[in-house]
């Protein structure tokens, strides 16, 4: 599998301190914004977790997960996963070993951790999908050239156009109303016992999982950058970056604006507008992936020119066991809100002080394992896994 003649890798791992900064720093920050998204789905046991009759600072809190966080955060994390079957790929390729035969079976467990998870903790699991989709990635698009790998460029143009449209048709057909947000339930999430939550997240999970495969193109994406090291070298590419974070930044955001309104309660709308500027919300999120991590390669730029802060290194700390720092929220959130458990569901500030608390002692944590160099717990699983019936240890 060969990425490029001209990025030809060098052998041998990555060494810790020659990290590029930006992935790191960007899956370490948006995992606040996971937790945000996932704490609000368990407290009020659906989705998208919001309390659809707002008052005062809660209108506030309203605006602000619907504008940044909800169908924002986890794009960001879909381009990384595409960023980072490019760079495993060279790095593999540099020791000699089969790319592909790694990329495959890395995939594969990773579907096998998602249903774990999605069977024991959380139906809303992302791990299976990323598994689904790195083994067609791998299978289909990473030994494509350059050539092949600007149609994703065109088809986010096209989509761009489609957005437009979009906005148009909302724009021209929207009509006051009486409509109310509400959270479409998941049996699961109500679960009065353990065991039946396990059996409702069997049904849930499959179904989830289908809906979310199709971010395939912004993982498309993920490789595309990956294949010109645009994090790795940010730099180098310097205005593709800040035209990338001020063009799709703004996208998503003016594109969440309509129905964060009506989530703060400040815009009154029929059903028929609601339905329109929900799917408005939900596309124009997608742009916030790209938006994201190009906001991150320039923060990473600045940070990387002086003394790198010790809380920009513990947030990359977690970024670098991000898996861990995943199925820790998924802990939390059981013991917190589940009706078997602590059960404090109900209330967005318990969620919203449920998610930064649980981020943060996820970030001393990961910074105490780099400290003394132990990787996270769910990262050397993953990698035994995958490397020990190849017989390599170097990647």
């Amino acid at each position: 599998m060969t990425i490029t003649a001209a990025t030809k890798p060098t052998a041998g791992p990555v060494p810790r301190a020659g990290r590029a900064l930006a992935p790191d720093l960007a899956r370490g920050a948006m995992l606040l914004f996971i937790a945000l998204a996932n704490a609000a789905n368990f407290a009020f046991a659906g989705q998208p977790g919001i309390d659809g009759t707002p008052h005062g600072l809660h209108r506030l809190v309203n605006f602000f997960m619907v504008t940044f966080v909800d169908s924002r955060a986890y794009p960001v994390f879909a381009v990384m996963f595409g960023y980072g079957l490019v760079q495993l790929a060279r790095r593999t390729e540099a020791t000699g070993a089969s790319a592909r035969r790694i990329l495959l079976r890395r995939n594969a467990w990773l579907i096998a951790f998602g249903l774990v998870h999605a069977t024991l903790l959380y139906f809303g699991d992302f791990l299976g999908a990323y598994g689904i989709v790195g083994i067609i990635a791998t299978l289909l698009l990473l030994r494509r050239g350059d050539r092949f790998h600007r149609i994703v460029v065109w088809l986010w143009a096209l989509m761009t156009g489609y957005l437009a449209v979009v906005v148009a048709m909302v724009a021209t057909q929207a009509e006051g109303g009486h409509a109310v947000l509400v959270n479409t339930p998941n049996p699961s999430l109500a679960a009065t016992s353990y065991g039946q939550g396990v059996l409702d997240r069997l049904a849930e999970w499959p179904a989830h999982t289908a809906t979310v495969v199709p971010f395939i193109f912004i993982v498309w994406l993920g490789i595309w950058a990956g294949r010109r090291r645009i994090l790795e070298d940010p730099a180098a590419h310097r205005v593709l970056l800040r035209r990338t974070a001020i063009g799709c930044l703004a996208i998503t955001l003016l594109g969440a604006l309509p129905y964060a309104l009506v989530a703060a309660g400040v815009v009154r709308v029929d059903p028929d507008t609601l339905d329109a500027v929900t799917y408005l919300h939900a596309i124009s999120g997608e742009y916030g992936g790209p938006g994201y991590v190009a906001l991150f390669g320039l923060l990473a730029l600045r940070f990387s020119a002086g003394r790198r802060r010790p809380v920009v290194s513990a947030v990359a700390a977690l970024g670098q066991r991000s898996l861990s720092g995943y199925l820790f929220q998924s802990v939390a959130w059981t013991a917190i809100f589940m009706p078997f458990a602590l059960d404090l569901g109900g209330s967005t500030y318990i969620a919203v002080a449920a998610a930064v608390t649980v981020w943060a002692v996820s970030v001393l944590a990961a910074r105490a394992m780099d400290e003394r160099g132990y990787r996270g717990p769910a990262e050397r699983v993953l990698r035994r896994l995958t490397y020990r019936p190849i017989g390599s240890r170097n990647v």
